[in-house]
């Protein structure tokens, strides 16, 4: 009986270890294989892609004047407050008008003088014509007093001219605002003398609503602005300068006619409408441009691209769950979202975060499926 045990217990010893070896091979191979790598993923879509134009700008003031006085005077009253937004023909200042005005009334006084003589001239000729057929009246007595009478006639054109310049030169007194706009600090204060010779003038007043902002872009944008501006309108986005927030959309207005050949860029102008004045003259902004909008393209997300010695590809999800290069050629960028030009059909799945973790054939474990549409999606507002 004990012997029977032993040799039991050897049978099974050696049943233990033939399971053993024969299930090694099986746990050894399935632990070697590597897990799959969760990535997240993105589907190609077609949609609607707006192409903007980007470039550093500076803001403007629509209308800018320097009030200046037209005549010499002093200045009797200002008629605005530092930072008071005017009207066109509003009082600014006023200037001294007493020598003015009794300028005019010299030049009235001489019209009269003048206007008496002619009167009288006029009475002379009807006698010297009435004397003149029985000779009590030479020809030369008529000629001279009708060449009189024009001498008087262009005097009083000279008297009407005079009169007009001296009320213009008293108008002048009047200092007003030629456009609506903004004043600025005052530089004369009431009691000074001023001259029409100065430069500095009284305040200058600036058009702040519209507004104007000069932006530079490079020449290489020049064909594709120039086509967008013949098909219509072009909008244009005036950003912080963090790029952040929106401070005012307008249009934009024209393209400088010539090129900077020292930098390579070209200026472009636009107007925007300030109503809430977020813009200031002076002010540095970023400025977008909608130049155009490419219908139904493919697109995917711009983190699903990977730069290789080949060019451009992208990691295509398979049927099984692993992962393929696919080489690509990409177009514009939009708000994170890249144009496929070939590579991609619409509906592929793409791998849009880490590739670093992947090569050819690896197996992947997606976290989400998302649309590579983003901003770009839908035509924004005013798109050509």
């Amino acid at each position: 009986m004990k012997q029977r045990r032993i040799i039991i217990a050897v049978a099974a010893l050696a049943a233990v270890v033939l399971a053993w070896l024969w299930l090694r091979p099986q746990a050894t191979t399935a632990g070697n294989a590597p897990a799959p790598v969760a990535v997240d993923v993105a589907t190609v879509q077609q949609a609607d892609v707006p192409v903007y134009l980007e470039g550093l700008g500076t803001v403007q003031a629509f209308y800018t004047v320097t009030v200046s006085a037209r005549v010499d005077g002093q200045v009797e009253k200002i008629g605005f407050t530092e930072g008071q937004d005017v009207k066109t023909g509003a009082l600014l200042a006023q200037i001294d008008p007493r020598p003015f005005q009794a300028a005019l009334g010299v030049a009235v006084a001489t019209r009269d003088k003048d206007r008496a003589a002619l009167a009288n001239a006029h009475l002379d000729l009807q006698r010297y014509e009435l004397l003149a057929p029985e000779d009590l009246a030479s020809k030369q007595t008529v000629d001279t007093q009708k060449a009189l009478i024009a001498q008087l006639t262009a005097q009083l054109k000279s008297d009407a001219a005079a009169i007009d310049n001296a009320r213009t030169q008293l108008d002048y007194t009047s200092i007003r605002s030629p456009i609506d706009g903004r004043t600025g600090i005052r530089q004369v204060d009431p009691g000074n003398n001023v001259h029409a010779a100065d430069s500095a003038g009284i305040v200058v007043v600036t058009q702040i609503e519209p507004i104007s902002v000069i932006f530079s872009l490079p020449e290489e944008a020049f064909a594709r602005l120039s086509a967008a501006l013949q098909r219509g309108p072009v909008p244009a986005v005036a950003l912080s300068r963090d790029g952040r927030e929106q401070l005012d959309e307008g249009t934009v207005a024209l393209i400088d006619n010539q090129i900077d050949q020292t930098t390579g860029t070209l200026r472009v102008k636009a107007t925007l409408p300030n109503r809430q004045r977020t813009l200031w003259p002076g002010e540095f902004v970023n400025m977008r441009v909608l130049a155009q909008v490419q219908r139904q393209v493919l697109t995917i997300p711009a983190s699903a691209i990977e730069r290789g010695p080949d060019g451009l590809f992208t990691y295509r999800v398979q049927a099984d769950s692993s992962v393929a290069v696919a080489p690509i050629t990409t177009g514009a960028t939009s708000n994170d979202v890249v144009v496929v030009e070939s590579g991609l059909k619409a509906g592929e799945r793409v791998v849009a975060s880490n590739q670093y973790r992947l090569q050819p054939g690896a197996r992947i474990r997606a976290n989400s499926a998302r649309a590579a549409s983003g901003p770009g999606s839908r035509t924004p507002a005013g798109a050509p």
